[in-house]
């Protein structure tokens, strides 16, 4: 069951119901979930059709897509489910927003997923008028952080998260861990409306860390959940950290007042994350 004192809302990041089912039973809890393409192309379901040699239709695709999160939505209703649109270098804000709108429609507690970008920001400032709830995915960096928070607000806590991929900023030598801490010591400037949402989680110690950090939410595979929950859930005051080698992000002091346009948002971790998303999606495309 839930420790009496863990504030963090754990998220399973998963395109299959069945690891759902798993979490909970061995949780004893789920707060919410996070899918992607690579997540969706990579489920029993899809791989299965694969093998067989026969692949989606648009149509068909986005229908197998709603009824997977459809499926999860039921698991945990009180929780968020977070759905991502397709987006390549092309995708313009409007049919980010177009997709947005319909998947929203899918499930009462969905989150949609738009990339860090000029046009996905764009395309969550339409969402959070509409009174939509979002997801910003692919953030590496501050500066992209203080756009999310710029692009959205007016939106009430519960309605914005921000996934920083910690995972894929180690890969270049960076202690993605810092850039959680300054994300949330920036945002504690604010008004509180986005909440961090530590993504891309590849160790027990990126959990651990991140909860240490008071990270509002993790996200992690199956696996890292059940290594956390074989160890007892253990909380802040039962953490080891490890040491690495890995260079830390100075934190840098924004104006969260400006406009969410003036921020420069370019990273080419979220061009290469989109393009490793919308080739995944492809891939299952007849």
């Amino acid at each position: 069951m839930r420790p009496k004192t863990l504030q963090t809302k754990i998220f399973l990041d998963s395109g299959d119901p069945k690891d759902t089912e798993a979490m909970i039973s061995t949780l004893g809890f789920l707060d919410g979930q996070t899918t992607n393409p690579s997540l969706i192309a990579g489920s029993p379901g899809a791989k299965e059709r694969l093998a067989r040699g026969e692949k989606f239709s648009k149509e068909e695709l986005l229908t197998f897509y709603k009824e997977t999160i459809q499926k999860v939505s039921l698991l945990i209703p009180d929780g968020s489910v977070s759905i991502e649109v397709y987006a390549d270098d092309a995708t313009s804000a409007e049919d980010m927003f177009s997709q947005g709108k319909e998947m929203f429609s899918w499930i009462a507690n969905a989150h949609i997923k738009y990339p860090t970008t000029k046009e996905g920001l764009k395309a969550a400032n339409m969402s959070i008028t509409e009174g939509m709830r979002v997801n910003m995915t692919l953030c590496f960096t501050q500066e992209q952080a203080a756009a999310v928070y710029a692009a959205t607000k007016g939106a009430k806590r519960g309605e914005v998260f921000v996934s920083p991929f910690v995972g894929r900023l180690d890969d270049r030598g960076e202690n993605g861990m810092s850039l959680i801490a300054n994300i949330i010591k920036m945002y504690k400037k604010g008004d509180g409306h986005v909440e961090v949402l530590t993504a891309s989680v590849r160790t027990l110690d990126h959990f651990t860390h991140s909860l240490s950090f008071s990270s509002d939410i993790i996200t992690s595979p199956e696996k890292i959940l059940k290594e956390w929950a074989d160890k007892g859930m253990p909380l802040t005051e039962d953490i080891k950290h490890e040491k690495n080698d890995l260079k830390d992000i100075p934190y840098r002091e924004i104006d969260l007042s400006q406009a969410w346009e003036g921020f420069d948002i370019s990273h080419d971790s979220t061009n290469k994350g989109i393009e490793r998303f919308s080739a995944d999606w492809n891939n299952l495309l007849k």
